[in-house]
């Protein structure tokens, strides 16, 4: 089953399996990006990259620093759904990829957007 961006009520295929969400940190202005993969028990955080540290961006144990990005495998168990808030107030929103293309959310507000294996 694929993985759907769910956004106003509607939804829209991501990805076959595989995606990466990108955002900065408003305060800190600091990039960061996650790797997930949808398995049967649900959306998979197999890896995240981060700038650097700030306000509540603490760097975990046993990341590794590699070309100025701390890398590391998140201990979290899969989850049945990621939810975007879409405050408009963070100037550029999430950044979803997937298959190659990207497609940007939560740049103006909105309800929340939500990332989950596609509905039947």
């Amino acid at each position: 089953m694929p993985v759907c961006l769910y956004l106003g009520g509607k939804a829209m295929v991501l990805a076959a399996t595989t995606f990466t969400l990108a955002w900065t940190h408003s305060v800190e202005k600091t990039r960061w990006v996650e790797e997930w993969h949808l398995t049967p028990a649900g959306l998979e955080l197999i890896a995240a990259r981060v700038e650097g540290t700030g306000a509540g961006m603490e760097i975990p144990d046993g990341a590794v620093l590699e070309d100025g990005v701390w890398t590391y495998r998140p201990d979290l168990p899969p989850q049945p759904a990621l939810l975007l808030a879409q405050s408009g107030a963070t100037g550029e929103g999430w950044t979803i990829c997937s298959d190659g293309a990207c497609r940007i959310v939560g740049a103006a507000q909105a309800d929340p957007a939500e990332i989950k294996a596609c509905e039947e």
